[in-house]
This record gives structure tokens, sequence and C-alpha cells, in this order.
């Protein structure tokens, strides 16, 4: 039998404050967790959402030395974009708080210091990496090197985002500092661990046993820990930024993020409430926990393991983890700018906050990685939007004000069909509801929306329009149904849609509803004056699309462009002036091409160097065709040695660039010259 619980804590993941918040964070974690707390909301539960920002983590320092500003100016400057997103997209948090604050900063601290005094940390000294430059241990974030999986050079200390790979700074070959540039060496240092390998049998007991109802991906990924054996993890860091570590003799260190950061629930609770403990140390409250996928080993395995050690906190009952959203085909990565941002989207598309809610929850990475594409985003807006869900209410609330002025019409005699239509909509809240509470948002998204396909299917069919001229008692009914339906989408929609469910409750001119009324059909009474119907969707245009296309295109060849300019070769070695003179390089034209049978690359040119006609092979069929290249004006060293090519006697060689993708190109002047015309 499921257990009964009085209450509710809802906790988001804490997003970095080192940048703004995208759509793969958004569908990940933050839409799913808002449409479960606002069910709740409905539902009349006692419940509460707390989120905040994560403000001291290593990239947060990382993105302050690049900007030359301090790590507070970051966190203050990325808390208020984060926020102002969040209340954008209608992400109702109770809180939204901060790991910055004196609250948390006092938590955190005493949490650590009562597992030091009760001796649930261990003490060890290791060796890890110091930039001897920068005068600094270097967190795994601030080592870079080659990826020992995929061979990424750009690869960080604790994780390849090339291949999502997990690593460990000893891992990475040719690793380098991240602050300075130059090769670290390895120095002593003691840092205090939590010895996670003391709760593995409790965590096997607690997930493996007790939570199999868990998502399949999160349990899946639990077990994986489980079995690969735990090991104590550090939580004190090397650093300048950050919580210092309570105890004596810990100067210059912090409490590691990840040890830091969960506390910070805590810690927006009691900010939030003075009733504080009623959430976190009763076993009658249920805790929820919603994250991404690259958190499920810290809210599953390391949190709970702290909770259990500390002794005084209740642990989550689930956390229903998403996987990865990609963009339009390729990983959304914050470093190369290759994301929808949150704050850009609701500037570009204003009013439009409930439509990207719509997509993301609908194309949700839920069990697996899903793909956001703009022409899907488009289509759906188009296609289920605005012909459905929109055209229904749009249909029912204009004949309403066309046949009626605005007043609801009163029920008359029930057809089998209306019966039916009844039956059906009054079917769909069970599986609605059951669908939220297990957590599978896609699903429970298109049954709300089925009110609206069965709204739009009923008028399609009973045809008021039509009607109207030969049973006009008929249409009343028709109509009276209409509009049951639509008060009830409002109610359906709501967790999901909120700003377009509070537009039609205002188009209805009702009070807002509750969860317990849906189903019900008499919650618009007959005589009622409704308000003045508007369109609730809009359809987005190809050129609205192409720009969005378009801005990820220059996004794309920006990156090529900076990554090109890494690529760049090293200069060679020094040659005299002397040494050059010895180079005849001539202004000619080539007058003949074609392709060297039995070859990929080849091409046999004929080429006129003003001094004589000659013949050269030159490996650039794959990037040229012959068609092309006659009558193009070339660079050529003419006094090279000849050398044979396929049987074909070669006399020179054509001068050529190659970019940092492999691509050669001809060097040419910049206008017609005469041949011969000597380069020097």
């Amino acid at each position: 039998m499921a257990k009964e619980f009085k209450r509710y804590l809802v906790t988001s993941a804490l997003p970095y404050a080192n940048g703004p918040v995208h759509i793969g964070h958004l569908a990940g974690v933050y839409i799913p967790s808002d449409i479960y707390t606002r069910y709740l909301r409905l539902k009349g539960c006692d419940v509460i959402s707390v989120c905040g920002s994560d403000e001291h983590g290593v990239p947060i320092t990382i993105k302050a030395r690049k900007e030359g500003v301090t790590p507070q100016e970051i966190v203050d400057r990325y808390h208020a974009v984060i926020k102002r997103s969040f209340e954008g997209l209608g992400i109702n948090f109770d809180i939204f708080s901060r790991t910055s604050s004196a609250t948390h900063a006092k938590n955190a601290s005493a949490f650590f210091k009562k597992l030091y005094d009760e001796g649930k940390f261990i003490e060890k000294t290791s060796e890890q990496y110091y930039d001897e430059e920068a005068q600094t241990f270097l967190a795994d974030r601030y080592i870079t090197g080659t990826c020992p999986k995929c061979g990424n050079e750009k690869a960080y200390g604790d994780q390849c985002e090339a291949c999502g790979s997990t690593l460990s700074p000893d891992e990475l070959i040719n690793p380098k500092s991240a602050v300075s540039g130059s090769v670290p060496v390895k120095k002593s240092t003691t840092h205090w661990y939590l010895p996670l390998d003391r709760y593995e049998s409790f965590l096997r007991e607690w997930i493996l046993d007790g939570h199999k109802e868990w998502k399949s991906n999160v349990y899946g990924q639990c077990k994986s820990w489980l079995d690969g054996g735990l090991q104590p993890r550090a939580v004190s860091r090397d650093l300048d930024w950050g919580i210092p570590v309570p105890v004596e003799g810990a100067d210059g260190k912090v409490l590691y993020v990840w040890f830091d950061a969960p506390i910070g629930y805590i810690s927006a609770t009691q900010d939030l409430t003075p009733d504080w403990e009623k959430y976190w140390k009763s076993d009658d409250t249920k805790m929820v926990h919603f994250i991404g996928k690259d958190n499920i080993v810290f809210h599953c395995i390391v949190f709970p393991a702290m909770l259990k050690a500390h002794g005084d906190y209740i642990l989550p009952e689930n956390v229903p983890a998403n996987e990865f959203l990609n963009l339009e085909g390729d990983k959304i990565s914050t470093s190369r700018n290759w994301a929808v941002w949150a704050h850009e989207y609701l500037e570009d598309f204003p009013g439009k906050e409930d439509v990207l809610r719509y997509v993301l929850c609908a194309n949700a990475p839920e069990t697996k990685d899903n793909d956001f594409t703009w022409k899907d985003f488009q289509a759906r807006n188009n296609n289920e939007l605005v012909a459905v869900l929109g055209n229904f209410v749009n249909r029912a609330l204009v004949l309403t004000q066309k046949y009626y002025g605005g007043e609801v019409p009163a029920l008359g005699e029930l057809t089998d069909y209306d019966r039916q239509t009844l039956e059906e909509m009054g079917a769909i809240k069970s599986q609605l509801e059951s669908n939220i509470e297990n957590y599978h948002f896609r699903e429970a998204l298109k049954d709300a929306m089925n009110f609206a396909r069965i709204g739009n299917k009923y008028l399609a069919d009973t045809e008021p329009w039509k009607v109207i001229k030969t049973d006009p008692e008929r249409v009343k009914t028709i109509l009276n149904i209409a509009l049951q339906i639509t008060a009830n989408t409002a109610i359906a929609i709501e967790p999901f849609m909120p700003f377009s469910a509070d537009k039609m409750i205002d188009m209805l001119a009702v009070e807002k509803f509750g969860w317990e009324q849906l189903g019900s059909m008499g919650l618009v009474e007959a005589g009622h004056k409704i308000g003045t119907p508007a369109l609730l969707f809009e359809k987005i245009e190809d050129a609205t699309i192409q720009q969005q296309l378009d801005k990820l295109a220059a996004t794309k060849e920006a990156n090529a462009a900076a990554e090109a300019a890494q690529n760049i070769a090293p200069q060679k070695e020094e040659c005299s002036f002397d040494d050059f003179q010895k180079m005849d390089i001539r202004v000619s034209t080539i007058l003949e091409a074609e392709k060297v049978v039995k070859t990929k690359k080849l091409l046999k040119l004929t080429i006129d160097t003003g001094i004589d006609k000659r013949t050269i092979v030159s490996g650039i069929a794959e990037h040229y065709s012959p068609e092309e290249l006659v009558g193009k004006q070339v660079l050529v060293l003419v006094n090279l040695k000849p050398r044979p090519l396929k049987g074909i006697e070669s006399r020179g060689m054509i001068l050529m660039a190659e970019d940092a993708c492999g691509k050669l190109r001809l060097l040419s002047p910049d206008e017609k010259t005469m041949c011969g015309a000597i380069v020097g």
C-alpha cells in the first residue's frame, strides 16, 4: 500500500550562477518541477517548491578570471538573469535563494562541523595538481588535457564534454593548467573525505530494494555506481572562493561545491518559513528532487549519504531525473554557445512563454536523450496549439458571443453522442493524475490536450454553425457542452501552460477552478456572461524560424573560426633571406585541367608561366573540379626540381593555403596580372 503524506517538499537542482539557463535546463529540470508543483497546489496540497543559484562552483571562478572581475560580480549578475528567466516562463518557486546567503553559510558550516565532530569524515593527504606559476592548487575544472577515451583535446579534469565521460585529472593526457596554461606539478595537500563506502549497504538497501519504482534511467545509474563499489569523496578543496572549512588548520580550504550545494535546499526552506523543520524532519513529508542526468550520483548517492550521516533529516522519496536535450542534432554546450537561452527566447518570442513550455514538455528527454529543433517547435505550435487547442476554444467562445451575446445557453436534452463525449472526457482525469504523479509528464500533457481534442472533434461533428439554421435549441446544448469542455481544459492544462489557462479563465469570466472540479459539467452556469474571446495562440511563420536557424548557423561559424584559430600550425624554423631568394615564384595561368586516371586527388594541369608552358600534377582534385580551374591565375614555384607522378613529369608546384579544416585554397593575385610576373 502506498504511503500517505501530509505535505510535499519539491526541490529543483541549483543552477550554476556562471551563465544563463537554456532549454536543456528547462526541459530536464525546471518545467517538470513546475508542472508537478502546480498540480499539487491545484489539488490543495501542502507543498513548497525551493530552488536557488549555486554560487560556489569552480566554473564561476573560471568565468570571473576570464572576464577580469570578482566571483561575486559574476554570481550577482547571473542570479538576477536566471531569476528573471524563471519568472518570465512562469516557473513559480516559493523561494529562489542563493548559496552565498548568510543562512546558507551558517547551515553548511554547521552541517560539516557536526559530521566532523562525530568522526564521520576521514582525513587524507594526497598528491594533487599545483600551478607553480599561479601558485595555487588546481581544482579538477582548472585542469585541461586530452580525453583518454575519445581523444578530445579540450577535456576537463572532471569530465569530457565531447563524450560525456566522467574523468579524474590523473587520467588526462598532457594535462595543463587552465589558469596559466603551464604544465602543473603534483604537490601534497590534506583534505577531509566522506567515506561513501561505509554507507554502501544502506544505499543498496534503500535504493535497490526500497525504490524499485524510480525511473529506469535513475535506478540503473545508481545500481551501476553501487555495483562498482563506492569510494571516499573529498568534501573540501584548496580554493579562495566558497564557504571556509570551519575547523582549525584549514586555512585556504573551502567546502567542496558538491557538499555545499545540496545543503542549499535546507537553507532556502529556512529562509522561506519558520516551519521549515516539518518539511525536512517529518516522516510524513514527501521530498522529491528534480534534477538532470549529470546530477543523479549527487542526489541519489552522495546527498542521501550526507543526510544519513547527519541523522536529523528525511531522505528523498523520488528523484525523477531526466536525460539530456540536444539542439538541432548537436549536444547543447554553454562553452560553444550552442543553446537556446531562456532570456533570449523571452525577448524573441514575447507572449509565447507557453509555447516553449509545451514543446519542451512534449519533447522532454524523460528516459533517453532527445532533440529540440526549431522546425518541430513551429510544427507543434501551428498544428497542435493553434489548430487544436486554440481553434477549439476560439470557436466555442466566438459562437457563444455570436448566437447568444456571450450568455451561456441552457443545457437541453442530450443525445447519445453528447453522452459519449462526456464519458470520454470523464475518463481522462484519473489517467492524467496517474501520469503526473508517476512523473510521466509527456503522457500527462497528451492527456490534458485530449480535453481540447475531444472538444474540437465535438464541434466539428455537431457543426453548430449549420444546425443553427434548422434546430437552434439543439445549438444551445452543443455550445453549453463546448463551454464546459473549455472550462475543464483550462483546469487540465494549467500545470503545463499556466498563461494560457489564465487567459481562458479570463475569457470565460469565471474564478479559477480547483483540481477537484476537473471532470465536472456544471463549471459554467447557464445565464453566465462570458468575457471577450481572443486568440490563445498565433501561427509562427517560416521567416521567424529562419531567424533562429540563422542565429545558430552564425554560432556554428563562429565556433569553427575559433577552433581554426586554435589549430593554427606553429611557425617553422627560421630561414635566411638568401634561402628565400632561391625560390622563383611566378604568376601563372591554368590553361587546361583534367583528372589523372585511377587517382582521387591528382589533377594534370597545363600552366602558362610566362616563361613557358608546362605540366604540373597537383593533389587538389578533392577541392576543385577541372572546370572551375581553367582560366584561373595562380602562384607557381617554377624552379622546383621536376619529379614523376603517376608517369607524368610534374615541373613546379602551385602555392596553396590549407585552413584548420583541411580545405585547400588557391593563392591568386588580387587582379589580372601578366603571366611570368615574379613574386618576392
